[in-house]
């Protein structure tokens, strides 16, 4: 469903996706604020490794609203080669900023008083960091591949991933497994972004968590 714009030179704007937008930032600002860290509903906090609750969904919901956006938004570039390098570059750009935003609240307001320090264990892997990420890559596969390239990008990558996971034993550990300390994907992490600039938990910081 989408409404009419006064503007013709205006792409309407696609409703349903605007009401599903709304709805996910209404419950992150619920479960980010729940009241009591002491004393949160069960479904207004993350499983604790393995499962799923309500909160959970959160962030699998804003990248669902990005594909959807990244289709809806670049469907009429994708069928003219020649304008897809400025797409490409439309979408960097926004990823950089995306990026640069989810870095700037992880270091904010600490920058201000202990820069030094602030820079140190900025979270690099944030949520919006994250997005920013998958906007750009999803961008190129969506402009540059048809639907059936599409799939089978999806399929094997996910194949690959749970080959990763399942079977390469984890360097210091021996064996390949899905916990949540001891997995590859964990090892990769430290190595890569080293601890300092991981997720803490709101045990370690005393404050609230993020998604």
């Amino acid at each position: 469903m989408t409404s009419i714009s006064a503007n013709t030179d205006t792409p309407a704007r696609l409703l349903s996706l605007d009401f599903f937008r709304g709805a996910t930032v209404a419950a992150m600002i619920l479960v980010n604020n729940p009241g009591d860290w002491g004393n949160i509903y069960a479904p207004l906090e993350h499983a604790e490794w393995n499962g799923c609750t309500p909160t959970d969904l959160i962030f699998p919901f804003f990248l669902f609203i990005v594909g959807v956006s990244i289709a809806y938004a670049m469907g009429s570039k994708k069928t003219d080669p020649a304008t897809h390098n400025k797409t490409i570059l439309k979408a960097l750009k926004r990823a950089f900023i995306l990026f640069g935003l989810g870095l700037f609240l992880s270091l904010f307001p600490k920058v201000f008083t202990d820069p030094i320090g602030a820079f140190q264990h900025v979270r690099i892997p944030g949520v919006l960091q994250r997005i920013a990420v998958v906007f750009f890559i999803s961008s190129i596969i969506f402009l540059k591949n048809s639907e059936k390239n599409i799939f089978r990008i999806l399929i094997a990558l996910l194949a690959v991933y749970w080959a990763l996971m399942t079977f390469v034993p984890v360097p210091g550990v021996g064996y390949a497994n899905l916990e949540k300390e001891t997995n590859l994907g964990a090892w990769i992490d430290r190595g890569i972004l080293t601890e300092a600039h991981l997720w803490k938990s709101a045990k370690t910081l005393g404050s609230g968590r993020h998604l």
